[in-house]
């Protein structure tokens, strides 16, 4: 769960401030499990709870114009060959905040452009506009990569 608060998060401290608020969540809402699901997705579902209100108290709101026709880029990201899992979450963790966001949620955690708008209080085609920026931001980043290789 530590992974997952990080991905959300701007440093290690954020990610177990987040941490520590979902686990007290978690025992106190344990009564509301039902076990029709597993309890790692119900705690999952919960610390990513935990992380957008975090990122809600913090952030700011979304200041860039947003674009009227939105193209997903639709080729996917290709990643150089000796780029690990750790230099990959790295790269993540440096993308701005609100691409990140909406990244993580779209592309790790699976939820929909319209799950996302409303738990972000943004709308759908920002989302969709924030999620195409990131695309395009690592895919850039990722190209510098294979050129200093």
């Amino acid at each position: 769960m530590f992974a997952l608060c990080l991905r959300y998060s701007k440093d290690e401290d954020q990610a177990q401030d987040i941490l520590q608020l979902g686990f007290i969540k978690v025992f106190n809402k344990s009564h509301l499990f039902n076990e029709q699901g597993s309890l790692e997705g119900w705690i999952r579902r919960i610390m990513v709870n935990t992380a957008i209100e975090a990122y809600r108290r913090n952030a700011v709101k979304f200041t860039e114009p947003l674009e009227q026709q939105h193209t997903e880029i639709a080729e996917s990201l290709q990643t150089p060959d000796n780029l690990d899992y750790q230099d990959l979450l790295a790269l993540i963790k440096m993308l701005p905040l609100s691409y990140r966001t909406v990244f993580n949620l779209y592309a790790i955690e699976g939820y929909s452009h319209r799950e996302i708008a409303e738990m972000l209080t943004i709308t759908q085609t920002n989302s969709k506009s924030q999620l195409s920026r990131a695309r395009k931001w690592l895919k850039e980043r990722l190209v510098q990569l294979e050129r200093t290789q």
